[in-house]
């Protein structure tokens, strides 16, 4: 007779706490800065937010040492702001956010840039560009609401090349909570990456990646 797995629940550091914080689902949303989705080759106009997302598993902490990802040639990196949920319901209003964070951090959305051109060209989903091992590295959550200010910074092997501030977000974090509860039912546990700057790019074997906010615990990870 098979035995049945145990498993873990993902989970994610508390700033200044021993405990640590369950990781149900992880939303990502798509283009939120304009600078960023010109880079892209998308109008920055106010459209609708869009989502993606990543498994629960896909975790790790920062000084965390990474295994360069499989089956692709371009990993790229985007730092954002992180939310996680305390809370949650359906058709929420943005009013309503505030009373379901948990708190916030800094995280580094990786991406295969490859495959998910490949992707968007065979109209494919992208779940093996976003959603692969090790691809949300995180740094510890400050307890408390967001700012909607404040540099946002991405430096590989001490060179920036993400500069920007969470002002410049398309869509604020309330606005993101409430969009997404229109598609599903937000929950606590969940974590949401609100979108990245420009200058998105790509990392080497052997290259430190470290990922700021202002007043927030930065991440940082090694690729090996």
């Amino acid at each position: 007779m098979s035995t049945v797995p145990k498993l873990q629940v993902p989970s994610i550091g508390i700033a200044g706490s021993s405990q640590r914080f369950p990781v149900r689902r992880i939303f990502c949303v798509g283009q939120n800065y304009a600078a960023h989705a010109r880079e892209m080759g998308a109008d920055p106009d106010r459209r609708p937010p869009f989502f993606f997302s990543k498994p629960a598993d896909a975790v790790v902490p920062s000084g965390s040492r990474l295994p360069f990802p499989l089956r692709m040639d371009s990993l790229h990196h985007e730092v954002e702001l992180v939310i996680a949920l305390n809370g949650g319901g359906v058709n929420l209003r943005a009013n309503d956010a505030a009373s379901l964070i948990f708190g916030y951090a800094v995280g580094i959305d990786l991406t295969r840039r490859d495959v998910q051109a490949e992707a968007k060209k065979s109209g494919r989903p992208w779940d093996m560009a976003k959603g692969f091992d090790r691809s949300a590295p995180i740094g510890p959550l400050a307890q408390g609401m967001p700012p909607s200010q404040g540099a946002i910074t991405l430096t590989v092997n001490g060179a920036v090349r993400q500069a920007g501030d969470l002002r410049e977000m398309i869509w604020s974090v309330a606005d993101i909570i409430a969009f997404l509860s229109t598609y599903v039912a937000v929950a606590a546990g969940d974590l949401i990456f609100t979108g990245t700057p420009s200058g998105v790019g790509p990392i080497e074997r052997g290259q430190t990646v470290r990922g700021t906010i202002a007043g927030i615990d930065p991440i940082e990870v090694t690729f090996e």
